[in-house]
């Protein structure tokens, strides 16, 4: 089933490698996504409010956020998110190489929609994307 709606994805990702990863993984999917990338919580959080150079960016379907990232970690990029107004309603994926419990558990505390740990295969790195994919675009309702 092909998706006809382009959804806009914000991954906030240092690591050039899981990057690469995860546009050539939402490449191969069957549902329509723009990716937009940025590098650090200060680029994200300029893209989320539209400030500067992203002053024309979307307002993202979807955010998948590394925890490990120069500057403000994941968890602290998480909190300023989910204390704006404007910008809680947007689900946030915490993509991470992290499975450490007490990660995922200040994760969800801080409302993480959900906590995926990156696998270390190719394969099993773009099957997790496309769930994720198939979950946020193909099974929940994602506010207008």
């Amino acid at each position: 089933m092909s998706s006809k709606v382009t959804h806009d994805v914000l991954l906030i990702e240092d690591d050039p490698g899981d990057a690469g990863l995860v546009r050539i993984a939402m490449r191969r999917s069957h549902y329509s996504c723009r990716l937009h990338h940025v590098v650090d919580g200060g680029e994200a959080m300029a893209f989320l409010r539209r400030n500067g150079a992203h002053d024309r960016a979307p307002r993202p379907d979807l955010i998948l956020l590394d925890l490990n990232l120069p500057g403000r970690n994941g968890h602290e990029i998480l909190e300023e998110i989910r204390a704006d107004s404007v910008l809680r309603a947007i689900p946030v994926v915490i993509l991470s190489t992290s499975g450490a419990e007490r990660d995922v558990r200040k994760a969800y505390s801080l409302g993480a929609s959900s906590y995926v740990t990156k696998p270390m295969e190719v394969e099993a790195f773009t099957a997790a994307i496309h769930s994720i994919e198939d979950f946020w675009f193909g099974t929940a309702q994602l506010p207008a």
